[in-house]
């Protein structure tokens, strides 16, 4: 079984200049980050991205209004101190990526490859909060924590290693993995891309349109599968493999666990 569940962590940002990420140009004020205390305003227009990418901390996601973004981190440590924590803001052509980024003269804060993190044993918690305004892109992802999006207007991407993933969207776009916790998604929608949920050690809980076409593959090694659709089966059925066509098929839908049950929703 596929296994490649994970996509991790890790965040830094430099203040630099603001860019016209909108269409019309834009004055971005200076972050604040004040102790354990840090907040960040800007404007980001539909169809861009908002990442925010920590360690140690959960990431919690609610609905904005217009195009202002709001995000805002609490840092709190048992021996380390906090203020050798930095939260960073990366701008691009693409939107915003926010970062934790820890004491290392590797650690590099990126929406992309160039993006590496470690906290050589620093155990400061970053909780990120963020508004997300309609038709942005949100990416949530960490190593240590939960990641959780509720009710956002566009598509969903969150991940972490060790705790769980809730997320919810109208944009019909989603993805959510772990490896240490579940996994509970409610797609709104009628999307155009995969839609992929996983984990190693919880259940995968997915709620869909009544009306769904898609070509599902799911399967888990101690659990069971459950479906209120009715699948045309491709293959050979067992109770821990299941593979074929919802609807008249199209876009895939892949669910995975090892020690979990999978429950696939029909909502209205």
């Amino acid at each position: 079984m596929n296994h490649a569940i994970v996509g991790l962590a890790a965040l830094a940002l430099a203040c630099a200049p603001s860019l016209n990420l909108s269409g019309d140009p834009v004055a971005r004020p200076a972050p604040r980050q004040q102790g354990d205390q840090w907040n960040w305003h800007g404007r980001l227009a539909p169809g861009k991205t908002l990442e925010i990418r920590g360690v140690n901390g959960p990431i919690t996601a609610e609905p904005g209004t217009g195009d202002a973004v709001v995000v805002t981190a609490e840092k709190h440590g048992r021996r380390s101190d906090p203020d050798e924590v930095r939260i960073e803001v990366v701008q691009d052509s693409d939107g915003v990526t926010i970062c934790a980024v820890y004491p290392g003269s590797r650690n590099r804060c990126a929406s992309d490859d160039d993006y590496h993190m470690s906290t050589h044993d620093n155990d400061v918690e970053v909780r990120f909060h963020a508004q997300v305004p309609p038709g942005v892109r949100f990416v949530g992802e960490t190593v240590n924590g939960d990641v959780e999006a509720n009710d956002i207007a566009g598509p969903v991407k969150a991940s972490t290693v060790n705790g769980g993933i809730r997320l919810s969207t109208g944009s019909g776009d989603a993805s959510g993995t772990t490896v240490n916790g579940s996994v509970t998604a409610a797609v709104h929608g009628q999307g155009q891309g995969p839609l992929r949920f996983g984990t190693v050690n919880g259940s995968v809980t997915v709620s869909l349109p009544k009306q769904l076409d898609a070509d599902l593959e799911a399967e888990t090694v101690n659990g069971s599968i459950q479906s209120d659709y009715p699948i045309t089966v491709s293959g050979r059925l067992t109770p821990r493999h299941l593979s074929g066509r919802i609807g008249q098929g199209g876009r895939r839908l892949r669910l995975e666990t090892v020690n979990g049950s999978i429950h696939i929703r029909s909502v209205d």
